[in-house]
C-alpha cells in the first residue's frame, strides 16, 4: 500500500524531499517550528514569514486531505486572509452568503441577514472547502517565498518524540529516510484535535462531550436552492432530528443530519442508508453523487492554558467546539492572527517574552466565548429532557409570529471575532459617545474609502488612525493614517457622537486604545502597554 493509498489527498502540495538537516552532525536550530499544515499552521507560517521571521512547518502528510471538513469561513477570516495576500483567491472560489433561514417541520420560523450594511470588502461568510482554503494559503506561501519570506514546509515529517526544557524544544522526526533531530526556540502545536504534542506532554482538555452524532454528506448535484444557510428543526422529511443544507463550490452541497447518540456508525455510513436519508430530503427524482461522508460527535472543550513554556497551542489542538456556528476553523485562524505579530516582535527583540502571555489570556477568553455559544446552540438543537424539548418547540412556534422570540432560537450563533475587553494590552477607553463596536479590544470594522477599504491601509505594524484630531509625535514603529472624518462609514463605525478621534490599532487590526485627543506621552504609554512592556 502506497503512502497516497493510506492518506488520500485532494492536493499534493509539499511532497517529501530530503532536507540538509537530516545530514547534519548535530540538531539544526530553527527559531520557530510549527507542527501541522492545516489552516491554522499555514496562516501562522505565512504571517510570520511576511514579517521576516524564519519559520519551519512540519506535517506528517504531503498535502491537503480529502473531504470538505470546515466549509464556512467568516468575514474576519477573510479579512485576515486578504492581509496575508490570499483573500481574493478565496473569495473568487467560494460561495458568498449573508442570509440564512430557519425551519421547524415544514414551516419557516424566520430569516436573517448577517451583514445588512454596506462598506465592507468581504461578505459575512463564504462556503469554501477546507482543502481549497489550505491550498490558497500554500499558494500564498509560495508567492511570499519568491519575494524572500523565510518559510519552509516539509511533508512526511512525523513527530515521534520531543523534549521541552529550558529555552527551547528538541524534536525527533520520522521520515521515509529515517529519523533526525532538530532544535527550536518556539514550538507551535497546530496538530489538530488529537494533538500528538499535547499527548506527549501529558496535557488534557476540560469541557463537555455531547451525547449526539451528526452525519455529514457532501453530494454533487445541480440544484436551484438559493445560496443561503438552511436549518431545519424536526424536518418534515424525517431524515434526522435536525438537518442543515449549505452550497459549496463546484456543485457540492453539504448536508448534515442529526442521528442521535446510540448509533451503529458503520451501518450509518453505508452508502445505501445515506442515500435513503438524502432521498427523503430531496425527493426520489433528484440526480446526485455522494462525494464525501463522515460522522462527528459534538465536543466543547479547551486546554487549561495555551502556553506551556516555549510550546504554544493553537486551533483544534487548544480548543474544540461543535460545528454549528462555524467557530472551529475561524477561531483557529484568529489564534494565528493573534499570535503571529506577537511572536515576530519577540523574535526581533522589539517586545519582551511576556507579550506571548497575552496570547494565552486573549485567546482563552475567545475560546470560552466560543464554547459558551456553541454549548448553548447544542443544548437548543439537541434537548436532553422532555422539559427542554417542550421549551425549544414553544420558542420555535412563537418565533414565527413574534420577533422578540427570534433571538432565543439557536441553530448556531454564527462566528464573530472576539473582543478582548479584559486584555492586559488594552488602554482604558477615553472617547465618550463613541461606538461600542470599536471600543479598545475590538477588531476594526472595515469601511469604504475612495481608493479602496480601510483595512487595506493599516499595514502590518501599529497604526495611529486620526479622524479630525491633532496627531502627536508617535513612537518608532507606529504609522500614521489620517482620514476624512466626514466619511459616513468611518463616522458611523469609529466616531458615533464624537467629533474627532485617535485610534491606536494593533498589527492584528484590534483596537489598542482610543481618545478624543492625546499627547505624545499618553500615546507612548499606550503603545508600551500594547507591546507588553507595561502592566
Amino acid at each position: 500500500m502506497t503512502w497516497q493509498d493510506r492518506y488520500p489527498l485532494s492536493f499534493r502540495l509539499y511532497p517529501y524531499a530530503r532536507s540538509a538537516d537530516q545530514d547534519a552532525a548535530r540538531p539544526v536550530h530553527h527559531p520557530v517550528v510549527i507542527l501541522g499544515a492545516g489552516p491554522v499552521g499555514l496562516a501562522l507560517a505565512l504571517d510570520l514569514g511576511l514579517r521576516g521571521a524564519p519559520v519551519l512547518v512540519l506535517d506528517d502528510h504531503e498535502g491537503v486531505g480529502q473531504g470538505s471538513r470546515a466549509i464556512c469561513f467568516a468575514k474576519r477570516s477573510l479579512d485576515i486572509a486578504h492581509r496575508l495576500g490570499c483573500g481574493a483567491d478565496m473569495l473568487a472560489k467560494g460561495v458568498v452568503w449573508n442570509r440564512g433561514r430557519v425551519f421547524h417541520d415544514r414551516d419557516e420560523v424566520y430569516a436573517f441577514d448577517l451583514l445588512p450594511e454596506d462598506g465592507h470588502r468581504h461578505p459575512a461568510f463564504i462556503n469554501l472547502q477546507q482543502p481549497w482554503f489550505e491550498r490558497f494559503l500554500v499558494d500564498g506561501i509560495a508567492r511570499a517565498k519568491a519575494q524572500g519570506a523565510p518559510i519552509e514546509i516539509r511533508g512526511r515529517n512525523r513527530l515521534s518524540r520531543m523534549d521541552a526544557a529550558g529555552d527551547g524544544v528538541t524534536l525527533r522526526l520520522d521520515t521515509p529516510d529515517g529519523p533526525y533531530d532538530l532544535r527550536t526556540d518556539w514550538l507551535i502545536a497546530c496538530d489538530g484535535a488529537r494533538s500528538p504534542i499535547r499527548e506527549m506532554m501529558g496535557l488534557g482538555f476540560e469541557g463537555r462531550v455531547f451525547e449526539d452524532n451528526f452525519l455529514i454528506a457532501d453530494v454533487k448535484m445541480k440544484a436551484d436552492f438559493p445560496t443561503e444557510r438552511w436549518f431545519w428543526f424536526e424536518p418534515w422529511f424525517k431524515s434526522g432530528a435536525s438537518a442543515l443544507l449549505h452550497k459549496q463550490p463546484d456543485d457540492i452541497w453539504r448536508i448534515d443530519f442529526q442521528l442521535g447518540w446510540n448509533i451503529d456508525r458503520k451501518a450509518e455510513l453505508d452508502p445505501t442508508r445515506i442515500r435513503k436519508r438524502i432521498d427523503l430530503m430531496l425527493g426520489p427524482d433528484v440526480d446526485y453523487e455522494l462525494d464525501w461522508t463522515s460522522i462527528y460527535t459534538f465536543q466543547c472543550r479547551r486546554m487549561e492554558r495555551f502556553r506551556h513554556g516555549r510550546v504554544i497551542f493553537a486551533g483544534d489542538a487548544a480548543h474544540q467546539v461543535s460545528p454549528f456556528g462555524a467557530r472551529g476553523a475561524n477561531s483557529g485562524v484568529q489564534d494565528a492572527d493573534n499570535l503571529g505579530w506577537k511572536l515576530a516582535a519577540v523574535l526581533a527583540g522589539a517586545a519582551p517574552e511576556s507579550l506571548i502571555d497575552s496570547y494565552d489570556a486573549e485567546r482563552i477568553h475567545a475560546a470560552d466565548e466560543n464554547i459558551r455559544n456553541s454549548t448553548r446552540a447544542t443544548d437548543f438543537i439537541t434537548p436532553k429532557s422532555p422539559q427542554s424539548h417542550l421549551f425549544r418547540d414553544a420558542v420555535l412556534h412563537l418565533a414565527r409570529h413574534a420577533p422578540f422570540a427570534r433571538p432565543m432560537v439557536n441553530s448556531g450563533r454564527l462566528s464573530l471575532p472576539s473582543v478582548y475587553d479584559a486584555s492586559p494590552l488594552v488602554t482604558r477607553d477615553a472617547l465618550p459617545g463613541s461606538p461600542a463596536r470599536t471600543r479598545p479590544g475590538a477588531p476594526c470594522p472595515d469601511a469604504r474609502l475612495g481608493d479602496g477599504y480601510l483595512l487595506d491601509h493599516l499595514g502590518r505594524g501599529f497604526t495611529l488612525l486620526a479622524l479630525g484630531a491633532t496627531v502627536p509625535s508617535v513612537p518608532d514603529g507606529v504609522a500614521v493614517l489620517t482620514l476624512d472624518a466626514a466619511n459616513p462609514d468611518l463616522r458611523d463605525r469609529y466616531l458615533g457622537q464624537a467629533q474627532r478621534a485617535l485610534y491606536l490599532i494593533r498589527p492584528d487590526q484590534h483596537v489598542a486604545a482610543r481618545w478624543a485627543a492625546c499627547d505624545a506621552d499618553k500615546l507612548a504609554r499606550a503603545f508600551d502597554r500594547a507591546m507588553g512592556k507595561a502592566a
